[in-house]
């Protein structure tokens, strides 16, 4: 007697029931194990890509957008900050070490990040291959976008504006990839790292160009003029004309690196007691914003917690209800199938089989169940990072570990198990002589 053949036509004879218990339990499953790898998803992304990052200063907004945006780069800046006036800020002894970052272009959806080198110490990040950049227009890549764009030493790429994908606003400037980074599995596998100067050339580009037509074309002018006087007078003209130009030349370079700015700057501490005044400071007494990143993203780990514990208690319920709609559907089987299970004990079939053929239809509705909620979590995540613009790209999702699919799974098969004790009751109790005596 083959108990999986029978337990298998016991399901399908009872198709539309069956079919119901998968999928109540196939929601409750994928409710569970999608809250889990999102929590899991958020803890990691807080608790490893923080690096050593003490605090971030930037322009007045939101604290959490602007770590969101500086941190973890899921966001859009607050706005930019003068140069001087960071560079003023780190010279502060509370201080031990301030990297500036600057950005606002990208490669097909990754971002490009000006900073020093000293960015790469936040990550424990090391070359796999090639060197660190050097000077304008050269970059490092993360091992993510290596893998996905296909990039090499040497390849060369251009930039478009904006942190979203585009081919409308492209900048000309070509940017040479000089080095990949090792895998690190944090933020920095998806970023492009060049200096600042990288960033500023590409957007004043423009400007500088424009500036130098109209220098061009002043000079032009004033050429003219000269030639209308006498001779006598060229000479002089002709040297105040260059003597005026330098010194506007002077002040523009001057006036032009005060207008450097940067994103934000990245700040490690020499000890803890600075976190108690600096951040104060700053927020009080200029028109820069400090924000702790640990603090802000422990905030909204509070406000999400609560939003994971409602869908989670909601897939517990549906648990529940799973469980005891298997109960019922393997109960009624039993009841209605009662002179069935008395002739296969008259023909030598023990309590015992019958019982391992009631376990086998609930295992078989939880094995499917399961396989179908797992299938409904990868796909689901799938399409919910391409609809609201992640992707791939960010990666902010992680693989769930074996041991959280081994909890729910263990959950389901305790749930199951309970299903069947309290369904085979009735043939624990079976007369086999008055089922079959009552039976027309």
């Amino acid at each position: 007697m083959n108990i999986w053949k029978i337990s298998i036509k016991n399901l399908k004879s009872k198709s539309f029931y069956t079919f119901l218990s998968i999928i109540i339990l196939a929601l409750s499953i994928t409710l569970l194990l999608g809250i889990q790898q999102l929590k899991s998803s958020f803890k990691y992304q807080m608790e490893n890509n923080l690096g050593d990052i003490d605090l971030v200063v930037g322009a007045k907004g939101s604290p959490l957008q602007l770590i969101l945006a500086s941190v973890l780069h899921l966001d859009n800046p607050t706005g930019n900050i003068k140069y001087n006036e960071a560079k003023k800020l780190s010279k502060n002894p509370l201080i031990k070490s301030a990297v500036p970052i600057s950005y606002g272009d990208n490669y097909k959806g990754y971002r490009i990040v000006g900073t020093t080198n000293e960015f790469f110490s936040f990550y424990n990040a090391e070359l796999e291959k090639g060197r660190l950049v050097e000077k304008s227009m050269e970059v490092v890549i993360g091992s993510n976008i290596a893998n996905q764009q296909n990039l090499k030493i040497g390849d060369t790429f251009v930039s478009s504006h904006g942190l979203v994908e585009n081919t409308i606003d492209v900048h000309d400037d070509e940017l040479t990839v000089v080095g990949i980074l090792k895998p690190t599995q944090k933020v920095i596998d998806r970023l492009i790292i060049t200096n600042l100067q990288s960033v500023w050339d590409v957007h004043n580009h423009e400007d500088h160009d424009e500036s130098e037509h109209n220098a061009h074309e002043e000079d032009h002018n004033e050429n003219e003029d000269t030639h209308m006087h006498d001779d006598h007078d060229e000479d002089e003209h002709e040297q105040h004309d260059e003597e005026t130009h330098k010194l506007e030349e002077h002040h523009a370079h001057e006036h032009h690196d005060d207008d450097k700015e940067i994103t934000s700057l990245l700040i490690r501490f020499r000890s803890p007691a600075a976190f108690l005044t600096f951040p104060r400071k700053v927020n009080e007494s200029s028109n820069l914003q400090a924000a702790i990143p640990r603090y802000e993203l422990d905030r909204l780990y509070q406000y999400t917690s609560v939003g994971f514990k409602t869908i989670t208690w909601i897939a517990y319920l549906i648990l529940i209800i799973s469980g005891i709609t298997i109960f019922i559907n393997l109960y009624k089987m039993i009841k209605e199938r009662a002179f069935d299970l008395a002739l296969l004990r008259t023909y030598g079939a023990s309590n015992f089989q019958i019982i391992k053929m009631v376990a086998y239809e609930a295992l078989i509705v939880a094995f499917t169940a399961f396989a179908l909620g797992f299938i409904l979590v990868k796909t689901g995540l799938y399409f919910m990072l391409k609809f609201t613009n992640f992707g791939y790209k960010q990666n902010i999702i992680r693989e769930l570990e074996f041991q959280d699919i081994l909890q729910i799974g263990v959950l389901v098969f305790i749930m199951v198990t309970l299903s069947v004790a309290l369904a085979i009751y009735p043939i624990l109790k079976m007369n086999i002589s008055t089922i079959l005596s009552n039976e027309k």
